[in-house]
């Protein structure tokens, strides 16, 4: 996901100066009494990142007249657990690598990477609480809740052969959609939305989280390692199988249990392997899963009676669905 097509896509000049706000706030918000803490939970906020979330917050944050300090919180809150469980999945993937620099867990230990990313989720709650309220407060805690229920199915199903697509909506509703509906949600809340404004931008948030992990997993298999910036087929070779490998085995099972076998105990690599998923047949289908989500997401977003952010999240789905990385 490119920084500049979105500034394309969002072309509110405001949003853009309120991210940069919301960047210093980031940085405010995140500092601790004590400095090697301090180091560490800014060390992915220093790595820089895209801001999908709380783009979304103040996005959705144009639908209101509330207070512009408020969304900017709101944003602040969202991208806090993002940058906490991203420090969590760090420890469970034992990555060696995060945004194009060493992760945390290598540089430091598992330990403080846990406990930074504990620190961030202490302090997101902290800010709603002062900045949003409890009902945001519940909000949070309750999206958090989803996203860890999804990770915990994502690894109780790691190299598990045995489950199907709907575990796998499962998985990705909570790991990813949760947190991008409550970007928007928290968003359209702070500045003073209309419950049936609010209920609407959730909607079209949701869909499009689908959508966003749907392509993802796509790329993973189908793009090269340099639009990536990972190896491709990286989830097959962690045991997490996504969309396309599900479909795959559905197809074909004996054939792909065989060769996800192969690449589990390293008699292949999944260079050798990897056309097995990536090819039209499987991505095809795939993309049929996107429809559905794409069809919800798009009539939640024609409910939205401000047209200018109407046609910007029609053109987010657009984007979601044909980006490249």
């Amino acid at each position: 996901m490119d920084s500049k097509e979105l500034e394309n896509i969002i072309p509110i000049p405001s949003i853009w100066e309120n991210l940069k706000e919301l960047e210093k706030r980031l940085i405010q918000v995140s500092s601790s009494s004590d400095a090697y803490l301090t180091e560490i939970s800014q060390y992915l906020i220093s790595a820089g990142g895209k801001r999908f979330r709380p783009l979304i917050s103040l996005l959705a944050g144009e639908l209101g007249d509330g207070s512009k300090e408020k969304v900017i919180d709101a944003g602040v809150s969202v991208e806090l657990i993002h940058l906490g469980s991203l420090y969590h999945d760090d420890v469970i993937d034992d990555a060696t690598t995060r945004r194009g620099v060493e992760s945390t867990n290598k540089k430091w230990s598992s330990t403080l990477s846990i406990l930074a990313g504990d620190y961030l989720l202490a302090r997101s709650s902290e800010l709603a609480a002062e900045s949003l309220g409890l009902e945001s407060v519940k909000l949070l805690a309750s999206t958090y809740a989803q996203l860890v229920e999804g990770q915990t199915k994502e690894v109780q199903f790691s190299f598990d052969t045995n489950h199907g697509t709907d575990d796998y909506l499962k998985i990705i509703e909570g790991k990813t959609a949760s947190l991008i509906k409550t970007s928007a949600k928290l968003g359209a809340m702070a500045s003073g939305c209309k419950e049936e404004t609010i209920n609407s931008i959730s909607k079209w948030a949701w869909h499009s989280g689908i959508i966003f992990q749907i392509t993802d997993d796509i790329l993973d298999l189908s793009s090269d390692e340099k639009t990536l910036g990972k190896p491709s087929g990286n989830d097959i070779i962690e045991g997490t199988y996504t969309l396309p490998v599900l479909i795959a085995l559905e197809k074909y099972p004996e054939k792909i249990n065989k060769i996800l076998l192969d690449v589990s105990k390293n008699r292949v690599g999944v260079n050798e392997i990897i056309s097995e998923f990536n090819n039209d047949e499987i991505i095809s289908e795939s993309k049929l899963f996107l429809k559905t989500h794409l069809e919800k997401s798009k009539s939640a977003a024609m409910e939205i009676d401000n047209k200018i952010v109407k046609n910007i999240l029609l053109d987010i789905n657009r984007y979601l669905i044909e980006r490249s990385n």
